[in-house]
């Protein structure tokens, strides 16, 4: 995992414990104070997934960018090699 990732990620635990400790502090019912936590919960749960899918379509995409790149250095290669024999014979 990278520097950045877990730069996020503990973020994100350090904004939802700060939520929760601030909602336990509210002078709300003790029913209130969970269902909020739970909503709050249920709203961090889905940017983190909404990132996480972010993160796996970038992911895809430099990777077949890379894939590409690298067929056509190979191609590139193949054709130079075949030049250099071309011109040895």
């Amino acid at each position: 995992m990278e520097n950045s990732s877990k730069i996020i990620l503990g973020l994100l635990g350090a904004v939802a414990a700060g939520i929760a400790i601030g909602m336990l502090m509210a002078p709300e019912k003790g029913s209130e104070i969970r269902k909020k936590i739970g909503e709050k919960a249920s709203d961090l749960a889905s940017r983190v997934g909404e990132m996480v899918t972010a993160g796996k379509d970038k992911l895809d995409e430099v990777t077949g960018n890379v894939s590409k790149q690298a067929d056509g250095i190979a191609n590139e290669a193949v054709k130079r090699a075949d030049r250099v024999k071309e011109s040895l014979a």
